[in-house]
C-alpha cells in the first residue's frame, strides 16, 4: 500500500509540474515535450487506479498525437532548429532528468504488469468484467456506429490538416493530372522536317 501512495504522489507532483510547464514555457516545442511527460505522468496515475485501458489509450492515442502534433508545429511556425541546438548543451541536464523521470515510470508500469498481470481483473467487483473487456463489447456492439462516425471525423480532420500545411516547393518539378488529361495529339507531338543528313 505504501508503494502506490509513494508513487501517486509522484505521479501527480511531476503531472502538476509538467502542466504548468507547458502552459509557462515560451518555446512550442519544449511545451509539447512537457506535454508528453503529464500525459505519461496520467497514464501511470490511472494504472494505480485500475484503469489500464485509459492509460494505454493515453500512451497509444494522445502521445501519438502529439508527435503529429509536434510534426505541425513545426510545418507551422518554421521553428528554427540552428537556433534550438545552441542550447542543447545548457538544457540537457534538464532533459536527462526528464528521460530518467519517463523511464522509471515505465518500469513501474510493465514490472507490476509482469509480477501481477491480472491485478486490474481483480480490482473489479467479483463476477463483472475487467475495463477493458467491459468497454471493447459496448463500444463495439451497442455503439459501432457512433465509433465509426467518430473515426471517419478525425479522418477528415487529418486531411484537412495535411491540406493546410502542405507547401509546394518552387522550381520542384510536379505531375499534374489534369494536364496529362487534357493533351491532345497536336499539343503532345511536334513535327520537324529535318534536312538529310542534318541535326535538329
Amino acid at each position: 500500500m505504501w508503494a502506490q501512495a509513494f508513487f501517486f504522489w509522484i505521479f501527480a507532483a511531476m503531472l502538476v509540474g509538467s502542466a504548468l510547464a507547458v502552459i509557462l514555457a515560451r518555446n512550442p516545442v519544449h511545451s509539447v515535450l512537457f506535454l508528453i511527460l503529464a500525459f505519461v505522468s496520467a497514464s501511470g496515475l490511472f494504472v494505480l487506479m485500475g484503469a489500464e485501458f485509459l492509460a494505454m489509450m493515453l500512451i497509444v492515442v494522445y502521445v501519438g498525437a502529439v508527435a503529429v502534433l509536434f510534426l505541425f508545429v513545426v510545418m507551422l511556425l518554421d521553428v528554427d532548429f540552428a537556433q534550438l541546438k545552441q542550447g542543447f548543451v545548457q538544457y540537457l541536464p534538464i532533459g536527462g532528468l526528464i528521460a530518467l523521470c519517463v523511464g522509471a515510470e515505465l518500469w513501474f508500469v510493465t514490472s507490476n504488469w509482469v509480477r501481477a498481470p491480472n491485478a486490474a481483473a481483480a480490482a473489479s467487483p467479483s463476477g463483472t468484467l475487467a475495463n477493458t473487456r467491459a468497454l471493447g463489447l459496448v463500444i463495439y456492439t451497442r455503439y459501432v456506429y457512433f465509433f465509426e462516425a467518430a473515426g471517419l471525423i478525425l479522418l477528415t480532420a487529418m486531411v484537412g490538416a495535411i491540406v493546410l500545411t502542405l507547401r509546394h516547393k518552387v522550381g520542384v518539378k510536379r505531375q499534374s493530372i489534369e494536364a496529362q488529361v487534357a493533351r491532345t495529339p497536336a499539343t503532345a507531338v511536334e513535327i520537324r522536317k529535318v534536312a538529310s543528313r542534318a541535326g535538329i
